[in-house]
């Protein structure tokens, strides 16, 4: 008995929970290791976002948890399914964060024949009700494909089987996908093969098949399972070439059968149906001419036999001849009469036409227009006369009134002018006042004026002292830092100007130039305002 079993519980070592979890982790790994578990599966939901697959397994009296990592998932030869039976290999183990222990499954396999059964028939019909298997959607096997594509192991009985018999009855390009028939990848290779071979351009390197054949030997249902897969189901019933499916013996069938256009019973039928025997087709072709080259003759012979009664049928070439002859004889007689008739009439539509040619003729349109451009000179004569005497009676009637107007008009300007004289006597004395009121008033505004400037002159303030103390260029001085020594300047008074000359360092006063001592005077008295 363990020594620490007999241990007071006051004495008993304290265990951390992850220490404990661990301990146990490793007894349940180390006892049990790998088993294989039947059960159905429970709580199925698909990957997660991880990849990962969480579900449980149980029966009617207990349930594990199960977990299958991403990489093994993607492995599966059979997927998970709510409610299917299935025998699970893996490895036994716990999870720490829920307190609970689960298998984490490596391999999944069906539970029985009868699971499996269940399992194709529930997948026949989610396939069928989606129209893959519609016999609508077949397409018709070509009776004579210049290229045959095989999806099929390139090292077994089965690609030998179908060139052989190919060989006997109708040699035939042959293009071999190779894939595995039986695995895990079987299923993902032979959908690829069928979309690769779909994929082929027309007219490319590579000729594009005619009609593909899917083929397989026997086998267990198990070997079978990679054609009953989804995907190639589905690249079957997509294929736009005609595929036809030999998978297995006679009595195998798999879900690609109900996909394909053609289901044979073994690979050596799939061969027999694509192509037809040679031999026989010859013989049929030359049976064919044979049969074409009598059905020419007969009907040669009858169109021959009708030609002949059609021939004496027809009627003679004088009894043909006869009607059109007495026509043309009939048509001569009067053709004569007619042509003089005709002439006759041509002529007196002549002489018709000429009568109203000569009503019309330039000559006698001439003469009438002369005619009435006489008549209008003679009126134009007379109207210029008549114009030129009422023209000279109403210039001498013009000429009385302006007479008669002129010395009116004189007169009046008369009496006018005498009148505008006396008026502009009294407004040139008005004018006389005015200017005169007007100068007086502007000599004395031009005195106040004086006197302002005067006052408010340069003049005034100079003589009380002051000087304006200007440069060569004439600009005045308002600081002692803008003369310079030896500089010339004119020194402005109240009653004239002397030049100077700037001696010693900036700063000091002017002093007068003997050479350049002049007096100005200032005229009048005003000075220079400027």
């Amino acid at each position: 008995m363990n020594s620490e079993s007999t241990l007071p519980a006051g004495n008993a070592p304290e265990w951390s929970v992850s220490d404990l979890s661990g301990a146990l982790k490793r007894t349940i790994e180390d006892a049990f290791g790998y088993v294989r578990v039947r059960g159905e599966i429970s709580g199925y939901r698909g990957p997660v976002a991880s990849g990962h697959v969480y579900f449980s397994l149980k029966d009617t009296n207990a349930k594990i948890d199960a977990v299958i990592w991403k990489g093994v998932f993607g492995r599966l030869k059979t997927r998970p399914q709510e409610g299917l039976e299935v025998i699970a290999t893996g490895k036994i183990t716990t999870f720490a964060g829920k307190s609970s222990y689960q298998i984490v499954i490596d391999s999944l396999e069906p539970a029985g024949i009868g699971a499996l059964m269940a399992l194709l028939e529930e997948r026949r019909r989610k396939l069928a009700a989606e129209g893959l298997f519609a016999e609508e959607r077949k397409q018709l096997i070509p009776y004579l494909p210049r290229v045959i594509g095989v999806v099929t192991s390139p090292t077994g009985a089965v690609i030998r089987d179908i060139l052989h018999r190919l060989e006997d009855r109708f040699p035939r390009h042959v293009l071999v996908w190779p894939v595995r028939v039986q695995g895990e990848t079987s299923a993902a290779e032979v959908a690829n093969a069928i979309a690769g071979f779909n994929a082929l351009p027309a007219g490319g390197r590579i000729p594009r098949p005619d009609v593909i054949i899917v083929a397989r030997g026997g086998g267990s249902l198990e070997d079978l399972m990679g054609f009953n897969e989804e995907i190639v189901v589905r690249a079957a019933a997509a294929s736009a070439i005609p595929l036809v499916s030999a998978v297995g013996h006679e009595t195998d069938t798999t879900l690609i059968d109900f996909a394909a256009d053609l289901r044979c019973p073994t690979p050596t039928g799939a061969a027999e149906k694509v192509v037809p025997v040679r031999s026989e087709l010859m013989a049929l072709v030359a049976d064919l001419a044979r049969r074409h080259g009598g059905a020419m003759r007969r009907l040669s012979d009858r169109r021959r036999s009708d030609l002949r009664a059609l021939a004496r049928a027809l009627p003679g070439p004088e009894a043909v001849l006869s009607g059109p002859r007495q026509r043309l004889d009939l048509a001569a007689t009067r053709l004569a009469p007619a042509l003089a008739r005709n002439a006759r009439a041509h002529e007196q539509a002549l002489l018709n036409l000429s009568r109203r040619l000569e009503a019309r003729s330039p000559r006698v349109a001439l003469a009438g227009l002369r005619e009435k451009l006489n008549g209008f000179a003679r009126g134009l004569a007379a109207a210029r006369g008549n114009a030129i005497a009422s023209e000279r009676a109403r210039i001498a009637h013009a000429r009385d009134r302006l007479a008669t107007l002129e010395m009116r008009a004189r007169n009046a300007f008369g009496q006018s002018l005498g009148q505008r004289r006396e008026r502009g006597i009294q407004l040139g004395d008005r004018a006389t006042r005015a200017f005169a009121q007007g100068v007086h008033r502007r000599g004395d505004r031009l005195g106040s004026l004086w006197a302002l400037i005067r006052s408010l002159g340069p003049e005034a303030v100079l003589g009380r002292g002051y000087a304006l103390v200007r440069d060569e260029g004439g600009a005045l001085l308002r600081s002692v830092a803008q003369a310079q020594p030896g500089q010339a300047l004119t020194v402005q008074l109240s009653d004239g100007r002397f030049g100077a000359v700037v001696s010693g360092g900036g700063g000091t006063a002017p002093k007068p130039a003997p050479r350049a001592v002049r007096k100005e005077s200032s005229g009048s008295g005003q000075g220079d305002l400027f």
